[in-house]
């Protein structure tokens, strides 16, 4: 059963993912998905490890936000700038996407347990 919580959030996740990269701008589509998806992963995390949600984290976790949020549409994105000769954009890219998804997830997590840095 867990692997079926697991494939039907991936199918929402990942379907939401791909609606989020045809109303936003390439490459920025992939930047927002990961964005909220580590700021929805840190909020998570913390409420339904706490509570012993295992089914949830399952569906929500793994499934919905692992779907929605991937890093080798990332490593595509970035790869396909480079290609066209955008390296300043690549990087830009790659710096922006690594430090806002971090930023989010701790700020996920310190809002969800109600603390700061």
């Amino acid at each position: 059963m867990a692997i079926f919580y697991v494939a039907l959030g991936g199918a929402i996740g990942a379907t939401l993912r791909y609606l989020t990269t045809l109303l936003v701008v390439f490459p920025f589509g992939t930047l927002a998905v990961n964005v909220v998806g580590s700021f929805l992963i840190g909020l998570a995390f913390v409420h339904l490890t706490t509570r012993g949600f295992d089914r949830a984290m399952l569906f929500g976790v793994t499934g919905v936000l692992g779907g929605f949020t991937t890093f080798s549409a990332f490593s595509l994105d970035t790869l396909k700038l480079v290609e066209k000769g955008q390296w300043g954009l690549a990087g830009a890219y790659v710096v922006g996407t690594v430090t806002l998804s971090l930023a989010a997830v701790f700020a996920g997590v310190f809002l969800a347990r109600g603390t700061s840095l």
